[in-house]
């Protein structure tokens, strides 16, 4: 088989001519209304319910107007957001004890803030609390953070403010809670049951612009489905007073048209973590650079495949190694992305402390995959495609977010490459709503499914990597192992990495997950993302984390420059 590369330089010539088309720069500060900031995104929420769909555009929103109990800060720290103190084994607000069957457990002292209060004036309390936790637990919810409300075993009240939560086990992470997200008693109590239809009944869905789901800086005011978000200062805020007037968030789902809208003075800005892709926003700096904020901000993003596992083609590993020897990874991080997004060799980023850099990695080696390919059983066929014993074709639907020119463009790389394999791959691509909310959720692909984790420092992957976290209909679609990857091995390091936390143990278990994953390969690694955020000149105060907690967590410190 001939060593070919792949036609990046052609490809990279379409999209530059897609650049070439844009609107000329104008000045983003004339006549801009200062009171009003219009945001740029690329996707548009499934739902605003912060317990369904795990999409980083809804957690760009509803930071805004939402506070999360505790969260990692710019610093990479745990720290409070609507909580008064973190619980701590040194002060004794964090206690081992015995769980009612004998078990390790622990206890973790909490207060909430008790200028809290919903934006329709009614106070945040323990009684959210409770509510909170029993639609997290109930089997038939099917919440993306279930398995954190089953391991509260009970939850002591001590007043209005303060509760005490009894886990069912000890963990080295004990602090933080912020997939605790509270919900409101006095309003969704009422739609909760029955449980199996409460995502199609929450308020979040019906009635979103209602003040008492709301309680941060902002509120949601309006949503006009898959175009625009608005949200207005919540008069009820007991913080720091914001400066927007008004925020509108818009999606325009292709990239390059938002691009042009930006030019076109129609949004102001372009968020980093659901906006453009590096290389756009690098041939827009080259153009517009001295018009704008052009900010690149590495972190803890993994683009990645997911590997429906359930297809007999892709269960096989050693066609899943096959795959990844024929993509020329370094290749797309260099000619498409100038370096900027490394090439992954596993989940873990090297930003983060636990990174361990001696697992296997897969270096671009056709000749090996196609080795690969035949001592598993798929010779090459007639017309340059590969086939089994039974004349099956290798053949399967590589899919992502329709309007991202990016991975666009990477998927046409990936189906070149593995065209020179002899492997059919076709694209088919759907919008982002419809591509998290239903396809990825319920595990409806039965490819390759392209998207990005974002993930907190030090954050063990048990959500998208434990068999117990496998979506089913059975369990309400809870979980996020969408691959449905089961291996024991695996399971094993995912809980003693939670128990063990003496550092050279807890530093052998987290070399022992990442070689694991990189053997067993239940997703395709392919880069490490660095986010653009392309902001007008006279806005200061956005600080880009580079973690799963976007700067919307602190969008009252957004202000204007005098």
């Amino acid at each position: 088989m001939r060593n070919l590369r792949f036609p990046i330089p052609r490809l990279l010539a379409v999209i530059f001519t897609v650049f070439a088309v844009w609107l000329p720069a104008q000045s983003n500060a004339q006549n801009h209304d200062r009171d009003r900031l219009v945001i740029g995104i690329s996707q548009f929420p499934s739902t605003l319910h912060p317990s369904f769909d795990s999409m980083l555009a809804k957690e760009y929103v509803n930071a805004m107007a939402r506070r999360k109990i505790t969260v990692y800060d710019h610093d990479w720290k745990v720290t409070c957001l609507l909580c008064t103190d973190l619980p701590d084994l040194a002060k004794r607000s964090a206690r081992y004890e015995k769980t009612p069957d004998g078990k390790d457990g622990m206890a973790l002292d909490y207060a909430l803030d008790p200028r809290a209060v919903w934006g329709d004036g009614t106070p945040i309390t323990t009684k959210d609390v409770l509510f909170t936790w029993d639609v997290g637990r109930h089997p038939e919810t099917g919440t993306d953070s279930s398995e954190l409300y089953r391991r509260i075993l009970s939850i002591d009240v001590h007043d209005d403010h303060r509760f005490t939560l009894h886990m069912d086990r000890r963990s080295c992470d004990y602090q933080g809670l912020a997939d605790f997200n509270l919900l409101p008693a006095h309003l969704e109590s009422g739609v909760f049951e029955p449980a199996a239809d409460y995502r199609k009944r929450t308020l979040y869905d019906r009635d979103p612009a209602n003040p008492g789901l709301w309680y941060g800086p902002y509120r949601v005011t309006q949503v006009n489905p898959g175009a625009s978000i608005v949200l207005e200062p919540n008069p009820l805020w007991w913080g720091k007073k914001p400066y927007f007037k008004q925020i509108v968030v818009r999606t325009i789902e292709n990239t390059a048209a938002l691009v042009a809208n930006l030019l076109a003075g129609d949004i102001d800005m372009i968020d980093g973590a659901t906006g453009l892709s590096i290389d756009q926003a690098l041939s827009f700096e080259k153009r517009h650079g001295e018009d704008y904020q052009v900010i690149y901000k590495p972190g803890l993003i993994y683009e990645h495949l997911d590997v429906a596992l359930n297809n007999p083609i892709l269960s096989d590993v050693r066609v899943r190694r096959a795959l990844l020897h024929g993509i020329d990874r370094q290749a797309i991080s260099e000619r498409l992305f100038a370096g900027k997004q490394p090439v992954a060799h596993g989940q873990t980023n090297p930003l983060d402390s636990v990174y361990y850099g001696d697992g296997p990695k897969y270096t671009y080696d056709p000749s090996k995959a196609a080795q690969m390919l035949d001592e598993a059983g798929w010779p090459m066929g007639a017309g340059g495609i590969r086939r089994n014993a039974d004349g099956t074709a290798l053949q399967f639907d590589l899919m992502t977010t329709a309007g991202n020119k990016s991975r666009e463009l990477v998927q046409q790389v990936l189906q070149s490459q593995w065209k020179e394999l002899g492997i059919d791959v076709t694209i088919r691509n759907e919008p982002a709503r419809v591509f998290f909310g239903e396809t990825v959720s319920k595990r409806k692909f039965t490819g390759l499914a392209m998207f990005a984790w974002f993930s907190a420092p030090q954050s063990i992957p048990r959500s998208t990597l434990h068999s117990e976290m496998i979506p089913t209909e059975e369990n309400a679609w809870a979980g996020q192992n969408y691959t449905g990857y089961a291996s024991d091995r695996m399971d094993k390091t995912l809980d003693d990495l939670e128990l063990v936390c003496e550092p050279e143990a807890n530093r052998k278990l987290w070399e022992e997950m990442q070689t694991l994953y990189a053997e067993d390969l239940p997703a395709l690694p392919l880069y490490f993302r660095a986010n653009s955020y392309i902001l007008p000149t006279w806005l200061k105060g956005v600080r880009p984390t580079g973690h799963q907690y976007p700067s919307t967590n602190w969008v009252e410190e957004w202000t204007v420059t005098e």
